[in-house]
């Protein structure tokens, strides 16, 4: 018999989003789960909303919030065995999402699961980038690395039990998790089938604050890492000449260029100041995924058995 499955969502005003990952959940072929709303004092209808779709709906002070201390809060309070963790301004692409990125827990050594995410036609073209380059279209059923990310992943409850959220990392707690798991011999598993989209589409202040929330946490888990102002504007200069590659030979670059280079710019300026704000030369791995821009490799999408959602209104 399948394991309960109760779904955790973090939300502060997402009134805007929270109703089509609602609908994506409803519209899943796995039914019978639990969905949980942790809002940090939303002023919108971003409760109500939840409470009309049947979610049961948990609060957490603004000024007591941390990604990883919302989470306790959610998981606490949720009844399921198996936990999916969901964004608020992210929703499925597929009725086969939550078997798709459940299905590794029938095996007992993994511990936790992530999937794909991809942006939307209004997305910043280097956030694009960003995604293809964290979340490929090939899988990864036992990854060697601790990177994940919770706006899309599911972790084995029994294991949480042991070692619950870090509430004080700025950000990264997944990561921090993730890290913890596999130092006790459990498996991560990447299913890039189990796909979402990621509405993103921040102002330049809110991406340089996420990246330095996120340098803060990195420095923190990863003391012996350094990114100096060299590091710095070697990334910018990269990633801004990958972006600029890739979206001249899509004839694209006209349009996104400026974007390309502020959210570039934001991106590892906020690290920098993340790094510095904080108290290992990187692995390999970790390197990859977190800094270094995509191959100029353009790879045919991944053909999906599966018709995707159809949404009754709003962006597609």
């Amino acid at each position: 018999m399948a394991e309960s499955i109760s779904i955790i969502i973090r939300a502060y005003n997402e009134a805007a989003h929270l109703p089509r990952l609602l609908e994506g959940i409803a519209r899943q072929g796995i039914r019978d789960v639990e969905t949980i709303l942790v809002d940090s004092g939303s002023t919108d209808e971003t409760a109500a909303i939840a409470r009309q779709h049947g979610a049961k709906v948990v609060d957490i002070h603004p000024e007591e919030f941390s990604f990883g201390r919302a989470l306790n809060r959610g998981i606490v309070a949720a009844s399921g065995m198996i936990i999916v963790i969901a964004s608020a301004h992210v929703y499925p692409v597929y009725p086969d999402w939550l078997e798709r990125l459940t299905a590794p827990f029938a095996d007992p050594s993994v511990a936790l699961t992530y999937g794909k995410q991809r942006g939307m036609a209004t997305t910043k073209y280097s956030e694009h980038q960003i995604f293809a380059r964290w979340f490929p279209d090939e899988p990864n059923p036992r990854q060697s690395h601790p990177f994940c990310n919770n706006a899309n992943a599911a972790i084995r409850r029994s294991l949480w039990e042991q070692h619950p959220y870090n509430e004080t990392l700025t950000g990264l707690e997944d990561l921090a998790w993730a890290q913890w798991a596999l130092a006790q011999g459990f498996g991560i598993s990447y299913i890039p089938e189990a796909e979402i989209i990621h509405v993103h589409d921040e102002a330049p202040r809110a991406v340089f604050n996420r990246y330095r929330r996120e340098g803060m946490a990195f420095k923190r888990l990863y003391d012996e890492a350094h990114f100096n102002l060299y590091d710095c504007a070697r990334m910018i200069a990269a990633n801004v000449l990958s972006d600029m590659r890739h979206a001249r030979r899509e004839r694209v670059l006209w349009a996104n260029w400026r974007s390309i280079f502020w959210l570039r710019a934001c991106q590892f300026w906020g690290t920098y100041r993340g790094y510095r704000a904080a108290h290992s030369p990187l692995t390999a791995p970790l390197r990859q995924v977190f800094y270094y821009p995509r191959g100029m490799q353009v790879g045919e999408a991944v053909a999906r058995g599966a018709e995707p959602i159809r949404y009754n209104e709003g962006e597609e």
